[in-house]
């Protein structure tokens, strides 16, 4: 209620998902757009997730499995390895039968990028130290590539640059990393090909960071961010979620890629969950939690994993709050769409800023899940494949 000259009035409070396109902290960088088959990647596209499988391209059946896998998870834009011919004669089926646009990953040898092209993927990754006589096909593959709408990704690597950058600057630095992506890239320009992103990935994020930073500054071809060997799963999180905000916030980026020495599916869900935390992708599920705290008077990390379980694959705009003490409980899950504060044994379930019941503990859990469904339904939306996104307040 708000008092005004003529008595009170009730005045519309929004909670829980913004109603209104959230804040970003920049507006992204200006690139020209190129076409991933039925994705757009650059100009004012939807910032784009992708991975690689982890099968041999050559077992189509494993590698289509993975790939729906991946598509069911969020991504947008698959890449498979193509090292052997029987990998190349797999590329015709597996491009025709994938749910999101294939990008064939091409190293050493040049006739794998005419296959790939020919078998019907939506692009190439070539990578400029690693294709033999790679400089001398530029004409013949961009002809190629320009006949069949298929885009490049022109994709250096600091543990695969060119021996003769690697002489020049001693090591891979920034600047010999988009030394060698601007090189090609003159290339095919020369052959008036621009349909290409790229990409100057390195482990450290430090150096990754300044390589875009330098590479943004220098040319507006859409870029594809990745920390290259980033590791094992929390350590590559963490190396990628740190390079990919620090650019990111200042709208540098077009698509991203994480990488892990963990499952692709898990690459997906942290790309993901890196564009929703910036913004940069619309939040579906959202699950507010106590962090340690010797205030919270029930097993918050318990509640907070099995509600998490139990809303697995719904994929709606809506914000729960699991709390577990009376400093912040009440408050954040008021604001949410649907909370529960607990103590003392019991938990007040809250419904869009409402207390709509009191239940044991034991019942918080479930009542939170039946209320999650049903406001789902209300909204009109189904259960998807996907998981919900857990923040630490």
């Amino acid at each position: 209620m708000r008092r005004s000259g003529l008595g009170w009035s009730i005045v519309s409070v929004a909670l829980g998902m913004p109603a209104l396109p959230p804040p970003v902290l920049a507006e992204r960088r200006k690139t020209r757009q190129i076409k991933v088959g039925k994705v757009l990647v650059g100009g004012d596209a939807p910032i784009s997730v992708q991975s690689m499988t982890t099968t041999l391209t050559s077992d189509i059946n494993a590698t289509l499995q993975q790939i729906a896998e991946l598509t069911a998870t969020g991504c947008d834009i698959v890449r498979v390895a193509v090292p052997s011919q029987d990998d190349a004669d797999a590329l015709p089926a597996i491009a025709h039968k994938s749910q999101i646009p294939v990008i064939a990953d091409i190293h050493f040898q040049p006739k794998y990028v005419f296959a790939a092209i020919e078998a019907g993927c939506a692009a190439v990754r070539v990578n400029p130290g690693n294709i033999k006589a790679f400089d001398d096909r530029v004409g013949e593959i961009a002809q190629a590539a320009k006949e069949a709408g298929v885009s490049l990704r022109i994709g250096v690597n600091a543990g695969s640059l060119d021996k003769r950058l690697l002489a020049k600057h001693g090591k891979a630095t920034p600047e010999a990393l988009v030394e060698s992506a601007l090189w090609e890239a003159s290339l095919f320009e020369e052959h008036d090909f621009h349909d290409f992103k790229i990409s100057v990935k390195h482990n450290d994020p430090v150096v990754m960071v300044r390589a875009y930073e330098l590479l943004s500054e220098a040319c507006d071809y859409p870029l594809h961010l990745g920390v290259t060997e980033a590791g094992p799963a929390f350590q590559g999180t963490i190396k990628s979620s740190v390079a990919f905000g620090a650019l990111l916030s200042k709208g540098i980026g077009d698509t991203i890629r994480v990488s892990l020495s963990a499952p692709p599916v898990e690459e997906v869900k942290v790309g993901v969950k890196i564009l929703e935390s910036l913004n940069l992708r619309p939040r579906k599920l959202e699950i507010v939690s106590c962090p340690s705290c010797g205030r919270a008077q029930v097993d918050v990390y318990k509640l907070a994993d099995e509600v998490t379980a139990g809303l697995e694959g719904l994929t709606v705009p809506l914000r729960v709050a699991v709390m577990g003490c009376v400093v912040n409980g009440p408050g954040e899950a008021r604001e949410a769409d649907l909370g529960v504060a607990s103590g003392n044994g019991k938990g007040q379930i809250f419904v869009r800023g409402e207390v709509i019941k009191t239940v044991r503990e034991s019942d918080i859990v479930e009542t939170l899940i039946e209320e999650a469904m049903r406001i789902a339904d209300e909204m009109g939306e189904t259960a998807e494949a996907g998981s919900p996104q857990v923040s630490v307040g």
